[in-house]
């Protein structure tokens, strides 16, 4: 498509400290084989080369610009900066976070499936995590599904289609629809605008691996796993979004299910001797959520799960050996069904 055609898409990296991976994000935007975007990054005063790098590609080409923060702020309003410097005129809107990069046909193929079926506010694709694809796709060759449907899949338990940032695409008038596109306040943000916004859109996606995920030891998804953010996200996700979804009974039934499921695992992290700080984070995040943490109940899973091990100390031999190579993922993996996590 000639570019005076094509739409236009506001490609955006929100970064702080990233000159050790910029420049492979960068060189990835420009290697795109979609003709037409504009390439916004937002430094949120970094320390390190990161300005600098970004600074060097802006005087080379003339879609690059840069946002430079004049006071530090936290990641995900680092995003919501980024999303309010879009131009008027973009139709769409990708985030690529600084570790990150996208393959060369990412931009393409996605603008396809959106430019194909109007009603697509966001659209998914294959994603790659260093070496393992992470994201599910739709039953092939299905491009699109309705996103009340997939929602509500979501909800009772099914798969996680909604992958990572960088692996999604946004239509543009979602993300001006309101001034704080991610809700600051949740780790997930990026979950939640898809149950925000598929209320009343669909959901596209692409049978390609199409974007490149690094995972670092600092990064918000190694903070996520640590202290298990996941368990209260779904929580979260099943109390604000349930009741648009679900009927009164299958929400019920979803809430004592992943409750049952989220005290195994907690009952699990005692027999660790966690820290106090992981304690105080899910303590609060049930009593926000309207189920206060009930310590018998983790007593007594913590007993479950001790008797457990005695029986089949083999599982808990073989976790182990996991984490000594890295290949562990914990039971908060939240692109499973959480009533498959182990």
């Amino acid at each position: 498509m000639p570019t005076s055609q094509a739409p236009l898409v506001s490609v955006l990296t929100p970064v702080y400290n990233g000159d050790a991976y910029l420049r492979d994000c960068i060189e990835s935007v420009l290697a795109q084989t979609y003709p037409h975007w504009e390439y916004v990054i937002v430094d949120n005063c970094s320390t390190d080369r990161t300005l600098e790098i970004a600074r060097e590609y802006a005087a080379k080409d003339a879609r690059i610009r840069i946002s430079n923060n004049t006071d530090f702020v936290r990641a995900i309003e680092n995003h919501n900066n980024a999303f309010r410097q879009i131009s008027p005129d973009s139709r769409y809107c990708k985030i690529v976070a600084a570790d990150d990069w996208l393959f060369p046909e990412c931009l393409e193929q996605m603008v396809r499936i959106a430019e194909e079926h109007p009603s697509v506010a966001i659209v998914g694709a294959y994603g790659l995590r260093e070496t393992e694809i992470e994201s599910v796709g739709l039953k092939y060759p299905s491009r699109f599904v309705s996103g009340r449907e997939i929602c509500r899949a979501r909800l009772l338990g099914g798969a996680y289609y909604f992958g990572a940032p960088t692996s999604v695409l946004y239509r543009s008038s979602i993300v001006r629809s309101r001034h704080a596109f991610y809700n600051e306040t949740n780790l997930h943000a990026d979950s939640e605008v898809c149950f925000e916004f598929l209320k009343e859109h669909d959901f596209g996606f692409v049978h390609q691996v199409l974007t490149f995920r690094r995972e670092r030891s600092d990064s918000l998804t190694a903070l996520s796993r640590k202290l298990n953010t996941y368990s209260p996200m779904i929580l979260l996700e099943l109390v604000k979004y349930g009741p648009i979804y679900l009927t009164e009974a299958e929400l019920r039934q979803r809430i004592q299910n992943h409750l049952r499921s989220y005290y195994a695992y907690l009952g699990r992290q005692l027999l660790k001797v966690r820290e106090r700080d992981y304690w105080k984070f899910h303590r609060s995040k049930l009593a926000e959520l309207g189920y206060p943490m009930s310590a018998p109940r983790v007593a007594a899973a913590a007993l479950a799960a001790a008797f457990d091990f005695l029986l089949n100390p083999k599982n808990t031999f073989e976790e182990a050996r996991l984490r000594i190579q890295g290949k562990y993922r914990p039971y908060v993996d939240f692109r499973r069904p959480v009533e498959h996590r182990n």
